[in-house]
């Protein structure tokens, strides 16, 4: 694959966008498929709202790195929406550990910073396996990178955005009645996200 991050699937998006109106607060929604579903959705969830997707099925954080300047600051929004990290815990670009996904948040909310756009980051979703890769128990990886990355935006002055808490069963999975594969969510789930992230951005713009 000659075009490893991507970057083509939002290239000619990217270079049609215009600038920010005066007032216009602009987000974008860095992420893989689930934010790729939801976003996306034109009758979706966010009518109206200057919310771009950026989310690339499969994805995990270092191709979002990579992609991070075209994507997130060449579109100068006023807030980034991060959703990451479970393909990496999946191994979908290949074994990883905690350790460097923290490294990729940490790049890519500096970059933000650096950029004057102010950063969400948001907890992992809940997950009890993969179904296209069993027996990499997320539901025991997941709950620790989320409790590092509260702490890390605790310490830096971002927004934590918490959905795990309101989309997790008791064995850490997703709850059954919010996704069809135990990974992805439905409208149901989709539904609970909505709010909070409203209200991480309220929070993010709110900032001095």
């Amino acid at each position: 694959n000659q075009d490893w991050p991507d970057l083509a699937r939002y290239h000619q998006e990217n270079a049609k966008l215009p600038s920010p109106a005066p007032g216009e607060n602009r987000v974008v929604f860095l992420g893989d498929s689930i934010t790729d579903a939801w976003i996306n959705d034109p009758a979706g969830f966010f009518p109206g709202k200057p919310y771009l997707d950026r989310g690339i099925s499969g994805q995990t954080t270092p191709q979002m790195l990579v992609r991070f300047r075209a994507d997130v600051i060449a579109l100068k929004p006023k807030v980034v929406v991060i959703l990451a990290g479970t393909n990496d815990i999946a191994g979908n670009t290949g074994p990883t550990t905690p350790e460097a996904i923290e490294d990729n948040f940490m790049s890519m909310a500096e970059l933000a910073r650096a950029n004057g756009i102010r950063v969400v980051l948001a907890s992992i979703l809940p997950a009890y396996d993969y179904p296209w890769r069993p027996g990499l128990h997320p539901d025991r990886k997941i709950p620790p990178l989320n409790a590092w990355l509260k702490d890390y935006c605790g310490r830096e002055g971002f927004v934590y955005l918490d959905y795990f808490s309101a989309m997790a069963d008791q064995r850490n999975g997703l709850r059954p009645e919010l996704s069809a594969d135990g990974v992805h969510p439905n409208k149901a789930g989709y539904a609970i996200m909505t709010p909070l992230a409203e209200k991480a951005i309220a929070e993010a713009l709110a900032q001095k």
